[in-house]
């Protein structure tokens, strides 16, 4: 892409908010549009977030400042809070918010049931990461997609080249090793789910890297799937050049002091680039943004994979400047050279390279230079000795060799406190005045607002009269019409046509510049105007669960399914376990395994059985990916395991660009984030012959599900180890190899079987697919077998258990096990019962307990 491809008009720098300061950090300090979370419905559910009854209030301040906002409602919803989520939207329409930012496709569906223009951008919990997934939302007419942040540069450009709609892409702030809306960890161990804003960072804690079974020595490294900070400050123009429309800053957990160095920084950095300057950020300004915010910088995925550098190892959260090591211990304090300016006042911490620990730290009380006191500033390179306060840091726990973090500048933090915490308007708007007037008549004025485009006419309540004396110029109207300080406004071009010697009093010149100022400043707030639909969330909801064809109160047929009806299915990850399924006798295998040229076999293998195959897709599509899906389609399976929208957009449309041809069925898996019936439909809609529900239901949630969809089109996982984690950050190549990527890392996963020990001693097994990305698989098999009764009950005719790295005779006793319970010969309870008396590890029930 050409650098005059965008114009700085065309770019805009997105900045979070989790309360008033945040958002007034924000705006006071250059933020094109501001991301926010009212009370429930976001991804940040433990932040302040705002209120449903303040949205006029927040949009009216924006909007004076011609800054847009933009709700999250980046969450799955569940069935009974579709009605709540409805009236949230209603509520962001009325106020004119000025899109939302959307991880479920059933509140995509439902929000164009009430509104065909209401802005809505896809987040980046809809893990959009390649042309044919922003293909797939083009149908309910989304405005944005927040890509993937696994995406680098080339790619973006390719997304922007092929499917035509802007990008917004993370530049700064906290990464998630998982791909967004695909990790389940939180929700597995915690009951805290990700994917509804409740995240425990399971990824942030310390584990032990298991290589065949055997603890790998790792010295000071324990944290094995924290990554460090995204910081692409320095690559700016790149990504403008690759076509990025909106830049977003990550932190709604943040305080307004971060919100507003990390705005300040990056309003910066764009401006730089359209000025021309070429100017790259110093180091000075790379140590303030650490210094409100780092776990250590990285460009993530933006300049591609190199997983050395995404994960240090060495601890999970901020540390902030780095100062230097701690040469000398002394009575009072210890020698460093530093590598940063430092001042008394100055938090620090000392870390000993385990963060399991207590750490000492506190304020720096004194420095000394060659024993001599300094008043001022340490800087970079000296030699000082760093005294702390004498009941801050116990200087016995502090060795030599310690490194020492600046973790707080309080100078710094009231610098940027100023910048929002004025009385002042924090932005002026340019106003362009024409004045026409001749003796006898009223002085006539036009101002307009020069950003918004809305003008305004003041006449003068007096006629203009002969000047005697001094008549009215150029210079005295700009000098009466420029006095704008204390509003938002600022004259920038003023045009006079007056016809002769006239004058009125200065009174009345005031009150034109008054009463025009505060009908500009009433045009600024005005909200935008959506259409809503006749019929609103009661005609949307009406329609819910209702078959084509069917009235619209119709509920969706559900017929029970018999005993002995229902059918099983086995998703298997090796040959032997497809081999133990099929003489187990199930008709339906799915294959699951890690190297795409395992397929062949596998459908040899079904084949020779007389029985059905499906062949999964990775979980995740980057651009270029699509000769995976034609080698699968060249296999001919029986039906394909869909996980993902971009994956599901190629198969439907290799289905409309050959009507003729024989078509696999399509089932849509676990990962489309299946959570209401919403989102059923639009999936069966869209040409899904089968779906499976969200992992992220717990049973009253499935059953809620189940109630309003046609059951008859879905399959449950009944048994599985969950998936937890899946990342395109590689522990094998990280931890394994001297390498960064799958081109140089010697591909130890061929040769090596590893896992993650957690500290309880739980293994965690971490497999990788054709794409060298991992997946992080939970310990312990979970069953919902007690449930079975109700899903029959509600119509559900299929169901699937899923093996890992069960033997074959694991796999005969699992599937013995629920095909006796289908039958009723046997109890869902005596299922899992007689599993976790079997198994080692024992099976939970997992996420459908909660």
């Amino acid at each position: 892409m050409s650098k005059t491809a965008l114009t700085r008009q065309d770019v805009e720098l997105l900045a979070p908010a989790g309360d008033w300061d945040c958002m007034r950090a924000a705006v006071a300090n250059g933020a094109d549009a501001v991301f926010f979370g009212v009370e429930k419905f976001n991804a940040r559910a433990r932040a302040n977030n705002f209120r449903m009854d303040e949205l006029p209030e927040i949009m009216a301040f924006l909007h004076s400042y011609g800054v847009k906002g933009f709700l999250t409602f980046n969450i799955l919803v569940f069935e009974n809070e579709l009605r709540d989520a409805g009236e949230l939207i209603e509520a962001c329409i009325d106020a004119g918010v000025d899109a939302v930012i959307v991880q479920d496709l059933g509140l995509v569906k439902l929000i164009r049931e009430l509104s065909p223009d209401f802005p809505i951008h896809g987040s980046t919990q809809m893990t959009i990461t390649s042309p044919e997934a922003v293909e797939f939302t083009k149908p309910w007419g989304m405005e944005r997609v927040v890509l993937g942040r696994e995406n680098n540069l080339k790619q973006i450009e390719k997304i922007g080249a092929q499917a035509k709609l802007p990008m917004e892409v993370f530049v700064h702030g906290a990464l998630c090793v998982s791909y967004s809306g695909q990790c389940l960890t939180s929700e597995m161990w915690g009951g805290r789910s990700a994917n509804r804003g409740e995240c425990a960072q399971a990824c942030r804690l310390p584990y032990d890297l298991m290589v065949d079974g055997v603890q790998k020595p790792m010295g000071d490294i324990a944290y094995l799937l924290s990554p460090k900070d995204l910081a692409a400050i320095d690559i700016m123009p790149e990504l403008i050049e690759a076509g990025v429309t909106s830049f977003k800053i990550e932190g709604r957990m943040k305080t307004p002091e971060y919100v507003a160095n990390v705005v300040s920084k990056y309003r910066k950095a764009i401006d730089n680039y359209f000025e021309g300057d070429g100017v790259r950020p110093s180091k000075e300004e790379i140590r303030e943004l650490q210094q409100s915010f780092s776990r250590g910088f990285t460009h993530g995925f933006l300049e591609g994979t190199n997983n050395k550098q995404l994960v240090e190892g060495t601890f999970p959260k901020s540390r902030g400047v780095y100062l230097g090591v701690v040469e000398q211990v002394l009575r009072d304090g210890v020698v460093c050279k530093i590598e940063a300016p430092v001042k008394r006042g100055d938090g620090i911490v000392f870390d000993a390279g385990d963060p399991t620990k207590k750490e000492e730290g506190g304020r720096i009380y004194d420095l000394r230079r060659k024993g001599v006191k300094l008043e001022g500033e340490a800087a970079e390179s000296w030699i000082v000795d760093i005294v702390p306060g004498r009941n801050d840091v116990d200087l016995r726990r502090v060795q030599v060799g310690d490194r020492i973090w600046k973790t707080n500048d309080p100078a710094l933090d009231k610098r940027l406190r100023q910048s929002y915490e004025i009385d002042k308007p924090y932005r002026v708007f340019p106003v362009h005045v024409r004045v026409i007037g001749h003796a006898g008549g009223l002085l006539s004025t036009f101002w307009t607002d020069a950003q918004k485009g809305t003008t305004v006419r003041v006449d003068s309540e007096l006629e203009l009269e002969v000047a005697q004396k001094r008549p009215m110029d150029y210079a005295l109207l700009e000098e009466q019409f420029g006095r704008l300080g204390g509003t938002v406004f600022q004259l920038e071009k003023l045009d006079v046509e007056l016809h002769g010697d006239v004058i009125l009093p200065m009174r009345e010149l005031n009150g034109i510049r008054r009463r025009a100022v505060e009908l500009l400043a009433g045009e600024r707030p005005k909200p935008p105007v959506y259409v809503k639909r006749a019929e609103g969330l009661d005609g949307a909801l009406a329609h819910s669960g209702a078959p084509a064809g069917d009235g619209a109160d119709a509920m969706p047929r559900r017929v029970p399914v018999a005993r002995g009806e229902a059918k099983l299915t086995a998703l298997c990850r090796s040959l032997p376990q497809v081999q133990a399924a099929l003489e187990a006798g199930v008709e339906m295998i799915y294959a699951d395994f890690e190297f795409i040229k395992q397929f062949p076999a596998a459908v040899e293998a079904v084949r020779a059985a007389g029985k059905s195959i499906a062949l999964a897709t990775p979980r995740i599509h980057m651009p270029g990916e699509n000769g995976y899906h034609n080698n699968i389609l060249r296999l001919e399976p029986d039906a394909v395991l869909v996980r993902n929208t971009g994956a599901l957009y190629f198969y439907l449309r290799h289905r409309q660009e050959n009507p003729d041809a024989k078509h696999p069925q399509i089932i849509g898996d676990f990962s489309l984030n299946i959570a209401n019936h919403k989102a059923a439909e639009l999936f069966l809609e869209a040409g899904c012959d089968l779906i499976t529900p969200s992992y992220d239901l717990n049973i009253q949630q499935m059953v809620d599900l189940l109630g309003q969809s046609q059951t008859s089109a879905v399959e449950i996982v009944i048994h599985q180890h969950l998936p937890m984690f899946h990342t395109e950050h590689c522990v094998y190549c990280t931890f394994l190899s001297e390498g960064t990527d799958f081109t140089n890392c010697g591909r130890p996963c061929e040769d090596h079987s590893v896992s993650l020990q957690d500290r309880i001693g739980m293994s965690h097994p971490v497999r990788v697919d054709e794409g060298c990305r991992n997946t992080v698989y939970n310990a312990i098999e979970q069953s919902g077998a007690e449930y079975l009764n109700h899903f029959l009950e509600l119509g559900v005719p299929k169901y699937r258990v899923e093996f890992l790295e069960e033997t074959p005779e694991q796999v005969h006793e699992v599937i013995d096990l629920y095909t006796r319970a289908l039958r009723g010969e046997i109890s869902g309870t005596q299922v899992w019962k007689s599993l976790k008396a079997t198994n080692q590890l024992g099976v939970t029930r997992g996420q459908l307990v909660k």
